[in-house]
Protein backbone atom coordinates (compact mmCIF):
# COMPACT_ATOMS: atom_id res chain seq x y z
CA UNK A 1 0.00 0.00 0.00
CA UNK A 2 1.01 3.75 -0.71
CA UNK A 3 2.54 5.76 1.67
CA UNK A 4 0.10 9.00 1.91
CA UNK A 5 -3.17 10.87 2.73
CA UNK A 6 -6.84 8.89 1.98
CA UNK A 7 -8.11 10.82 -1.62
CA UNK A 8 -7.68 12.86 -4.19
CA UNK A 9 -6.37 16.40 -4.17
CA UNK A 10 -5.78 17.39 -7.72
CA UNK A 11 -7.51 20.43 -9.07
CA UNK A 12 -10.69 19.11 -9.93
CA UNK A 13 -11.81 18.99 -6.23
CA UNK A 14 -10.73 22.42 -5.16
CA UNK A 15 -14.21 24.37 -5.93
CA UNK A 16 -15.88 21.45 -3.97
CA UNK A 17 -13.74 21.87 -0.91
CA UNK A 18 -13.70 25.71 -1.29
CA UNK A 19 -17.84 25.10 -1.01
CA UNK A 20 -17.51 23.10 2.18
CA UNK A 21 -14.86 25.80 3.67
CA UNK A 22 -17.29 28.76 2.79
CA UNK A 23 -20.23 26.42 4.15
CA UNK A 24 -19.10 26.22 7.54
CA UNK A 25 -17.96 29.90 8.05
CA UNK A 26 -21.74 30.25 7.20
CA UNK A 27 -22.51 27.89 9.96
CA UNK A 28 -20.33 29.52 12.52
CA UNK A 29 -22.07 33.00 11.32
CA UNK A 30 -25.59 31.78 11.94
CA UNK A 31 -24.19 30.49 15.14
CA UNK A 32 -23.57 33.35 16.23
CA UNK A 33 -26.41 35.31 14.55
CA UNK A 34 -24.70 36.94 12.20
CA UNK A 35 -27.05 36.56 9.54
CA UNK A 36 -26.41 38.44 6.37
CA UNK A 37 -22.66 37.38 6.75
CA UNK A 38 -24.25 33.41 7.08
CA UNK A 39 -26.09 33.89 3.68
CA UNK A 40 -23.30 35.69 1.81
CA UNK A 41 -21.23 32.89 2.51
CA UNK A 42 -24.45 30.59 1.62
CA UNK A 43 -24.27 32.31 -1.96
CA UNK A 44 -20.60 31.99 -2.29
CA UNK A 45 -21.01 28.36 -1.82
CA UNK A 46 -23.68 27.62 -4.22
CA UNK A 47 -21.32 29.62 -6.52
CA UNK A 48 -18.42 26.99 -5.94
CA UNK A 49 -20.71 24.21 -6.62
CA UNK A 50 -22.45 25.70 -9.95
CA UNK A 51 -18.72 25.38 -11.61
CA UNK A 52 -16.96 22.54 -9.94
CA UNK A 53 -18.91 19.80 -12.11
CA UNK A 54 -17.19 21.72 -15.06
CA UNK A 55 -13.76 22.32 -13.50
CA UNK A 56 -14.11 18.51 -12.83
CA UNK A 57 -14.22 17.49 -16.37
CA UNK A 58 -11.91 19.43 -17.88
CA UNK A 59 -9.24 16.32 -16.54
CA UNK A 60 -9.67 12.55 -17.50
CA UNK A 61 -10.08 10.58 -14.08
CA UNK A 62 -10.37 6.62 -13.61
CA UNK A 63 -13.22 5.18 -12.40
CA UNK A 64 -12.35 5.63 -8.72
CA UNK A 65 -12.10 9.40 -9.25
CA UNK A 66 -15.21 9.70 -10.72
CA UNK A 67 -16.91 7.97 -7.77
CA UNK A 68 -14.54 10.14 -5.89
CA UNK A 69 -16.29 12.83 -6.87
CA UNK A 70 -19.67 12.03 -6.75
CA UNK A 71 -19.26 10.94 -3.24
CA UNK A 72 -16.86 14.82 -1.97
CA UNK A 73 -19.80 16.74 -3.58
CA UNK A 74 -22.68 15.30 -2.13
CA UNK A 75 -20.87 15.00 1.01
CA UNK A 76 -20.25 19.04 0.69
CA UNK A 77 -23.69 19.77 -0.57
CA UNK A 78 -24.78 18.25 2.54
CA UNK A 79 -22.82 20.97 4.75
CA UNK A 80 -23.97 23.77 2.16
CA UNK A 81 -27.45 22.89 1.54
CA UNK A 82 -28.55 21.45 4.13
CA UNK A 83 -26.57 21.95 7.80
CA UNK A 84 -26.12 25.71 7.10
CA UNK A 85 -29.39 26.05 6.22
CA UNK A 86 -31.07 23.97 8.76
CA UNK A 87 -28.61 26.08 11.38
CA UNK A 88 -29.89 29.22 10.24
CA UNK A 89 -33.42 28.41 10.17
CA UNK A 90 -32.97 27.69 14.07
CA UNK A 91 -31.04 30.37 14.62
CA UNK A 92 -33.03 33.24 12.59
CA UNK A 93 -36.02 31.83 14.10
CA UNK A 94 -34.84 32.48 17.40
CA UNK A 95 -34.28 28.63 18.62
CA UNK A 96 -38.00 28.67 18.29
CA UNK A 97 -40.03 24.43 18.22
CA UNK A 98 -40.72 25.78 14.53
CA UNK A 99 -37.14 26.85 14.07
CA UNK A 100 -36.28 23.47 14.76
CA UNK A 101 -38.39 21.63 13.46
CA UNK A 102 -38.32 23.29 10.27
CA UNK A 103 -33.95 22.20 10.56
CA UNK A 104 -34.63 19.15 11.15
CA UNK A 105 -37.02 18.11 8.49
CA UNK A 106 -34.83 20.30 6.02
CA UNK A 107 -31.45 18.15 7.00
CA UNK A 108 -33.07 15.19 6.73
CA UNK A 109 -34.97 15.49 3.25
CA UNK A 110 -31.17 17.02 2.13
CA UNK A 111 -29.55 14.10 3.76
CA UNK A 112 -32.29 11.29 1.98
CA UNK A 113 -32.71 13.34 -1.69
CA UNK A 114 -28.05 13.39 -1.42
CA UNK A 115 -28.15 9.57 -0.70
CA UNK A 116 -30.60 8.75 -3.41
CA UNK A 117 -28.87 10.55 -6.18
CA UNK A 118 -25.45 8.80 -5.02
CA UNK A 119 -27.09 5.58 -5.34
CA UNK A 120 -28.33 6.69 -8.99
CA UNK A 121 -25.70 7.85 -10.30
CA UNK A 122 -23.67 4.54 -9.26
CA UNK A 123 -26.00 2.87 -10.96
CA UNK A 124 -25.69 5.36 -14.09
CA UNK A 125 -22.03 5.29 -14.41
CA UNK A 126 -22.05 1.65 -14.80
CA UNK A 127 -24.17 1.87 -17.99
CA UNK A 128 -22.97 4.97 -19.53
CA UNK A 129 -20.18 7.42 -19.65
CA UNK A 130 -22.48 10.39 -20.61
CA UNK A 131 -23.17 13.34 -18.85
CA UNK A 132 -26.50 13.48 -16.50
CA UNK A 133 -29.07 15.52 -18.37
CA UNK A 134 -31.85 15.57 -15.61
CA UNK A 135 -32.34 15.49 -12.08
CA UNK A 136 -35.38 13.36 -9.96
CA UNK A 137 -36.72 15.88 -7.09
CA UNK A 138 -35.50 19.40 -7.08
CA UNK A 139 -31.33 20.09 -6.08
CA UNK A 140 -30.35 20.72 -2.66
CA UNK A 141 -28.31 23.18 -3.89
CA UNK A 142 -31.62 25.35 -4.65
CA UNK A 143 -31.39 26.44 -1.07
CA UNK A 144 -28.62 29.03 -2.08
CA UNK A 145 -31.05 30.58 -3.91
CA UNK A 146 -34.04 30.35 -2.18
CA UNK A 147 -32.83 30.97 1.07
CA UNK A 148 -31.32 34.28 0.53
CA UNK A 149 -34.56 35.71 -1.53
CA UNK A 150 -36.89 34.48 1.52
CA UNK A 151 -34.46 36.69 3.92
CA UNK A 152 -34.48 39.71 1.75
CA UNK A 153 -38.19 39.59 2.03
CA UNK A 154 -38.33 38.40 5.65
CA UNK A 155 -35.73 41.20 6.90
CA UNK A 156 -37.71 43.73 4.87
CA UNK A 157 -41.30 42.84 5.65
CA UNK A 158 -39.95 41.84 9.64
CA UNK A 159 -43.41 40.61 10.57
CA UNK A 160 -43.68 37.93 8.18
CA UNK A 161 -40.34 35.93 9.33
CA UNK A 162 -42.34 33.88 11.89
CA UNK A 163 -44.50 31.67 9.40
CA UNK A 164 -42.66 32.50 5.95
CA UNK A 165 -39.58 31.44 7.02
CA UNK A 166 -40.29 28.00 8.03
CA UNK A 167 -42.97 27.47 5.54
CA UNK A 168 -41.00 28.07 2.52
CA UNK A 169 -38.23 26.25 3.86
CA UNK A 170 -40.54 23.30 5.22
CA UNK A 171 -42.23 23.60 1.26
CA UNK A 172 -38.54 22.89 -0.08
CA UNK A 173 -37.42 20.01 1.68
CA UNK A 174 -40.38 18.57 0.49
CA UNK A 175 -39.70 18.90 -2.95
CA UNK A 176 -36.48 17.42 -2.27
CA UNK A 177 -38.20 14.34 -2.20
CA UNK A 178 -40.82 14.91 -4.82
CA UNK A 179 -40.52 12.23 -8.13
CA UNK A 180 -40.43 14.82 -10.76
CA UNK A 181 -37.52 15.12 -13.26
CA UNK A 182 -36.07 18.32 -13.55
CA UNK A 183 -33.80 18.88 -16.38
CA UNK A 184 -30.10 20.18 -15.59
CA UNK A 185 -29.51 23.80 -16.81
CA UNK A 186 -28.23 24.65 -19.92
CA UNK A 187 -26.30 27.65 -20.39
CA UNK A 188 -28.92 30.27 -20.62
CA UNK A 189 -30.35 28.79 -17.49
CA UNK A 190 -26.28 28.56 -15.74
CA UNK A 191 -26.46 32.46 -16.61
CA UNK A 192 -29.88 33.35 -15.34
CA UNK A 193 -29.00 31.38 -11.90
CA UNK A 194 -25.99 33.41 -11.82
CA UNK A 195 -27.40 36.84 -12.21
CA UNK A 196 -30.00 35.66 -9.80
CA UNK A 197 -27.55 35.23 -7.05
CA UNK A 198 -25.64 38.43 -8.43
CA UNK A 199 -28.49 40.27 -7.60
CA UNK A 200 -29.05 38.46 -4.54
CA UNK A 201 -25.87 39.39 -3.58
CA UNK A 202 -26.21 42.98 -4.19
CA UNK A 203 -29.52 42.74 -2.20
CA UNK A 204 -27.59 41.68 0.92
CA UNK A 205 -25.01 44.42 0.25
CA UNK A 206 -27.51 47.21 0.17
CA UNK A 207 -29.47 45.55 3.08
CA UNK A 208 -26.16 45.13 5.23
CA UNK A 209 -25.34 49.05 4.34
CA UNK A 210 -22.60 47.73 2.08
CA UNK A 211 -20.04 46.13 4.56
CA UNK A 212 -17.75 43.70 2.79
CA UNK A 213 -19.25 40.49 4.98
Amino acid sequence: MKKGLLGYYDYTVILTYCGAVLAVGGICQAVNCRFLESIRLLLLAGFCDMFDGAVARTKARTASEKRFGVQIDSLCDLISFGVLPGVFTYQYLHQSIAGLAAAVFLVLCALIRLAFFNVQEEERQNLTDRERDSFQGLPVTSDAVILPLVFVICERQGRCAPWLFPLVMAATSVCFLLKIEIRKPKLPGKVLLIVLGAAELAALWLLGGGGLL
